[in-house]
């Protein structure tokens, strides 16, 4: 079974039909899948997806391309969210939140709720399970890079006070990404659509995040060493649909179905059976983001 770390097909511009999208999934062996929103909008409607559909979960973040839009809505789904009731002090997340950036008195901080406290309507299982996509983007600077830092941060916060994994995107962007991610001791997260230096990505993992590699890996050549490099124990597959379309599917829409292409080139170019890949690879979703059954 292969999992779909980084999708976007819960947003209502994604072209193509969902439930044939599904049916491909499932047929290729994708069993499990995680939607991504970007903005406060898309992570509402990641949230509502996977809420309808078995084996999908959510992640809530503004991506830093949306930084100036605001991230105070985030804070809201988690709330609101089935995941977690009522256990933390609405006033204190809501302080934070008003001024856009972490507040460092702990007392104001609600209480870090346990994973195995954690409850939804559905299966036992949340359905909110990491914040994400957030980060810096220095390559595009849609937004101004200290209102990237300043959402960075605020969601950080975020994730340390709900005890949540972080799907991370950094471009060109690290000489700043590091120092703050020293700020938020206990954090664990994925460094998504990595194609930084082999060096980054030794640092990421010696910090214990894990590496996510998608449809790139399979046609950007100059990169093949680093990937190639990545500790199985920490690498996790991803299309991040509806873009990044892998070899040989170019040209068409990306869709989860198409993790399965991303994972036979990898296998093959470590030269490990695929089933061996897919369990490792599966695993490590399950440690990073605790998805079972739902």
């Amino acid at each position: 079974m292969f999992v779909d770390t980084h999708c976007h097909i819960h947003e209502a511009k994604y072209p193509l039909d969902i439930g044939d999208v599904m049916g491909r999934a499932h047929a290729a062996g994708v069993g499990k899948m995680i939607c991504v929103g970007t903005d406060e909008a898309t992570s509402g409607e990641a949230v509502r997806f996977a809420g309808n559909h078995e084996g999908v979960w959510a992640s809530v973040g503004v991506h830093p391309h949306e930084a100036t839009e605001g991230w105070s809505g985030v804070g809201q789904l988690l709330k609101r969210s089935p995941s977690f009731g009522t256990r933390f002090s609405e006033a204190s997340v809501s302080a934070r939140e008003s001024r856009g950036k972490p507040r460092e008195s702990r007392a104001a901080q609600p209480r870090r709720v346990k994973a195995s406290e954690k409850v939804s309507s559905k299966g036992g299982s949340p359905v909110i399970i990491a914040v994400g996509e957030i980060g810096l983007d220095y390559f595009y600077t849609h937004s101004p890079r200290q209102v990237q830092i300043q959402a960075f941060e605020a969601q950080l916060q975020l994730a340390k006070d709900y005890d949540l994994p972080v799907i991370f995107h950094v471009r060109e962007a690290f000489s700043d990404f590091w120092p703050i991610f020293a700020n938020f001791s206990g954090l664990n997260g994925v460094l998504h659509s990595f194609t930084d230096t082999t060096e980054n990505m030794e640092r990421a993992v010696s910090e214990g995040l894990f590496i996510g590699v998608n449809g790139i890996s399979t046609f950007a050549r100059d990169k093949q060493a680093m990937w190639d490099a990545i500790p199985l124990e920490k690498m996790l597959l991803e299309t991040d649909a509806p873009f990044l379309t892998p070899v040989p599917h170019r040209g068409t829409i990306n869709e989860p179905a198409f993790v399965r292409n991303v994972a036979e080139y990898h296998a093959k170019r470590r030269e490990l059976p695929l089933e061996a890949l897919a369990a490792a690879t599966s695993s490590n979703a399950s440690t990073l983001f605790g998805i079972e059954s739902k």
